[in-house]
Order: structure tokens, then sequence, then C-alpha cells
């Protein structure tokens, strides 16, 4: 990477929490409940997507006459009363890696598919909202991931718009999230959470790294 860093961006599930693999646990009761099949195909077709991707998803796989609205309803209830925003584990190296961002005084954005709503609310609840410059959930967004637009968003809300976008640093987790960061020519690190790279991301990523505390070191090495 060439350019100078001027800010990061990060996605949130898969990043930030351990909530992917808590959303999952939901998805497997519900889908034991309904005996629907495969239910680990769709759900990764849904990581780091919006809502409304992640329901054409699962229509697209089961079929239109699945009751998938009274599925939602279901798993959402489950998750929201195993977690709170403080409960739901926060991934290796978070405070570390925000704490290091705020010294050096990069402009930072969270950019999550999830609802902004949510996504306010469980950042607050875990302490990191005052790391955040700025924050865009997926219903601020026309286009989910693996579309740019939420990344560039982000870029723009930062004052970021007219810099090299390789000068943005996106953290993701995802195979849609790595795609969309790349289509917006930023420069993506993946830190891989449930998906592992596989050859795509390898030529998408500019980095893959092991954990948030490798970022740091990575960031010092530049």
């Amino acid at each position: 990477m060439a350019s100078e860093i001027k800010g990061v961006i990060f996605d949130m599930d898969g990043v930030i929490f351990d909530s992917e693999r808590a959303v999952h646990r939901c998805w497997l009761k519900v889908a034991e409940k309904y005996g629907l099949h495969d239910i680990d195909a769709v759900y990764q077709r849904c990581i780091g997507v919006n809502a409304d991707l992640c329901r054409r998803n699962f229509l697209e796989f089961y079929g239109p006459d699945i009751p998938y609205d009274e599925m939602l309803k279901e798993r959402r209830a489950l998750y929201f009363k195993d977690y709170s925003g403080k409960d739901l584990p926060v991934k290796p190296g978070v405070p570390e890696l925000l704490s290091y961002l705020k010294e050096c005084g990069l402009p930072t954005a969270l950019a999550s598919s999830t609802r902004i709503a949510v996504v306010r609310q469980q950042i607050e609840d875990a302490g990191f909202l005052p790391y955040f410059d700025r924050i865009i959930g997926g219903d601020m967004v026309e286009h989910s991931k693996p579309d740019p637009e939420i990344f560039l968003k982000a870029a723009e809300a930062l004052g970021l718009e007219d810099e090299d976008p390789a000068s943005i640093v996106v953290i993701e987790d995802s195979y849609n999230g790595i795609r969309a960061a790349h289509a917006a020519g930023m420069f993506p690190v993946m830190v891989p959470d449930m998906l592992p790279p596989n050859d795509e991301m390898d030529e998408k990523a500019g980095a893959i790294l092991g954990s948030l505390l490798d970022v740091i070191c990575w960031m010092k090495s530049r």
C-alpha cells in the first residue's frame, strides 16, 4: 500500500463482535423448528449483507412460500433474549485497536449491514461509541454489500471523499465486505471470522490478518 492511511472503516458483526456465531446459533434453532435443511449454506450467503438481501437469499434457497417474516421474528427474539450489547462477545484486539487509532488521530467509521438503531445501541452498550466519528447502518443505503455504496457513504461522512480511496483501510471479515471495499477502490484488510479466506479473497484483500491485534502490528510496520 503506497498511500498514507487517511482513515479506517470497520464492519461490526464478525469484526467488533463475535455476533455472527450468535446469530448462527439462533438460526439453527429456528431451522430445526421449521424443518429447514442446509441452513448453514443459506446463512453463509447472508453474512455481510443487509436484511433485504438476506430475505431474498432465504426465499431463493427455500422457495417463496416459507414463512420468512415469522422465522425472522423468532430468530431476533432468540437473539435479543440471549444477548445484549454488553453480553455480546467482543473480538480479540478491539479495545486495543480502537485506542491505537484514537491516539493516532485517524478518522474512524463503522459501516455495518445491520440496522442503524441496532448498531448504535450495541456499540454504545459495549462502550465503543466514543471511538467512532461516524456510524452508517444498512438501512441508510440503497444497495447492500458487495455494492460499495456503504463504504463510499462512510468515507464521505468522514470528509474523505476527495482523498485517494486506497488511503482508506476497510476492516472486514466477510466475502461481501471485502468485495465491497475492493469495488470502492479502498484498501481491504480481511480478519477472517466464520468464512475462511479463499482465492478470491487472496486477490481482493490487501492484507489478510489473524486478529485485530495483528492489524495494529501491520499498521505500525508500514
